[in-house]
């Protein structure tokens, strides 16, 4: 995640050092934790958040549990995880809704921070979830904020009650309530209400905000916090808290290039839970916070239940069954992988997925080199083609891969990349389906037929003698040639000579059995 991605490199780049040791000295576990301190602090985490968590992982790392492990430098690792995640809140905290509808969920903050695109991402998340939404706009200071949020409820397919036009005109306190009772009367479960925020905090902003709380009690007040705003994050945060009070946050713009430190600092200096993390433009970019799984990716331990889960609301259990069948019977075709590349793409940034990926922090550059819409030109140039051609790629000639590149806006080296790889994909999956061991480029053959190396190695020698101009001379050295090639050993390129155990008939039915081959 590119918000903490300084100081993701900083603590990893701790560790790396702290792994080469076998055991730890008190020097080492001072020296780790003086980096660590620097590395929050650099990552604007506050100051009195930093001198608690050093703390408690010096106390931790000076203990028992170090010393009597069988390694030292995991187990300090795993305390810094822990402690992370006591900082980011410790446990998940989901919405909580009212006993009798509807559930009322107030947003708060600063101008800026996201509220709106927030209220509509929302509102999209909970009609997936079966609630049906209204947006009430209660933002009637900013300009256009009421058109903002119309435009915004309707890329979200939600309901919206906006009887003021905004532009300074109208009783925000007054469409608040108000909006609360047409959600009544028409049946929303759910009303989102999104309120007004200033470039600051002032006494005319937590007013408004109080009252409005006053007017509707909400049963949640979510406190919406921009993730790049640096050390003030801890401060608006206070100010919102005495004001108005809150009973969540919401982190914005963590896909954001920049520090981003001040939002570990939130939870625990407000002792409010982090309930979501919106982490790109799009209506679908908004994830539930879990405090592990935030403190896994921070230290590129990477976060696989996310991506599990992101996979299973993307693809159909039932198409993934039938492609299944498809590749054990050789009949995936073209059309099968537009398919897949399509339910791919459901799942969002195929380079956000990269990163939940233990260790990719370490592969940074290549993720900042991978181009997202590599899959939108595969796709281009597959639709370009006709049903015929995707089932058999083999009618490709040239004049209609001309076709395909010109219809795709692609080149006919781009289809012929394509249909090379796929080509070469097909024969891997047909070798595996048969029970074969597939052929890897740049390796050969992983199961290679007994005696080829062999005949290569004859071939290569064949002609291979002296050859100097004197006879005798010529005569010693062939000989002695001879003699090595036979005590040489031959057979397998892995060091093993002629004279090595040979796998048993029933070592070869292991065998194939292990790569489902009865």
């Amino acid at each position: 995640m590119a918000t903490f991605g300084t100081l993701s490199d900083r603590l990893t780049e701790t560790f790396r050092n702290l792994r080469t040791k076998g055991k730890l000295t008190p020097a080492d576990v001072d020296g780790t934790v003086r980096e660590i301190r620097r590395a929050l602090l650099d990552a604007d985490v506050a100051l009195p958040v930093v001198k608690e968590f050093t703390a408690k992982v010096r106390e931790r790392a000076l203990g028992d549990e170090v010393n009597k492990a069988l390694n030292p430098a995991q187990q300090v690792v795993q305390i810094v995880n822990e402690e992370l995640i006591a900082i980011l809140g410790g446990q998940q905290r989901r919405l909580q809704f009212a006993k009798t509808a509807p559930t009322v969920i107030m947003l708060a903050g600063l101008q800026g921070s996201g509220k709106t695109t927030f209220a509509g991402k929302l509102a999209k998340q909970l009609e997936k979830d079966g609630h049906t939404p209204l947006l009430v706009a209660c933002d009637l200071q900013r300009p256009n904020a009421v058109n903002q949020l119309q435009v915004v409820a309707q890329q979200a397919g939600a309901a919206i009650y906006a009887p003021e036009p905004g532009n300074g005109i109208g009783n925000p306190v007054k469409v608040a309530k108000d909006g609360v009772d047409y959600a009544r009367q028409k049946q929303h479960d759910v009303v989102i209400i999104d309120t007004a925020g200033r470039l600051g905090v002032d006494a005319e902003l937590m007013k408004q905000a109080s009252d409005i709380r006053k007017a509707t009690d909400p049963d949640e007040v979510l406190f919406v916090i921009d993730a790049m705003i640096g050390q003030d994050a801890v401060n608006t945060a206070k100010a919102f808290q005495d004001g108005v009070d809150f009973t969540g946050v919401v982190l914005s713009k963590l896909d954001g290039d920049a520090r981003g430190g001040a939002a570990l600092s939130v939870a625990s200096v407000t002792g409010r839970p982090i309930i979501f993390a919106s982490t790109g433009e799009g209506l679908d970019d908004l994830e539930a916070f879990h405090p592990d799984r935030m403190a896994s990716r921070i230290l590129d331990l990477g976060d696989i239940l996310t991506l599990i889960e992101q996979a299973q609301q993307a693809f159909d259990e039932e198409e993934a069954r039938k492609v299944a069948e498809k590749l054990a019977t050789e009949q995936f075709t073209l059309e099968d992988f537009l398919d897949q590349l399509q339910q791919m793409k459901k799942m969002g940034s195929m380079k956000k997925m990269l990163g939940m990926l233990p260790g990719m922090g370490q592969m940074k550059q290549q993720l900042e080199n991978f181009d997202d819409r590599e899959i939108d030109r595969t796709v281009a140039i597959i639709r370009s083609m006709t049903p015929g051609e995707r089932r058999n790629p083999k009618v490709l000639n040239g004049s209609r891969r001309l076709r395909i590149a010109r219809g795709s806006g692609m080149t006919v080296t781009d289809v012929n990349q394509l249909v090379q790889r796929f080509e070469q994909a097909a024969k891997m999956m047909k070798t595996v389906a048969r029970g074969g061991v597939p052929s890897i480029p740049g390796m050969g053959s992983l199961g290679g037929k007994p005696g080829a190396s062999a005949k290569r190695g004859n071939k290569q020698k064949k002609g291979g003698g002296s050859r100097s101009g004197n006879p005798a001379k010529r005569a010693a050295e062939n000989a002695g040639l001879a003699a090595a090639t036979q005590n040489a050993p031959t057979g397998s390129g892995f060091g093993l000579g002629a004279g090595a155990p040979q796998p048993s008939e029933a070592d070869l039915a292991e065998i194939q059995k292990l790569f489902g081959k009865g």
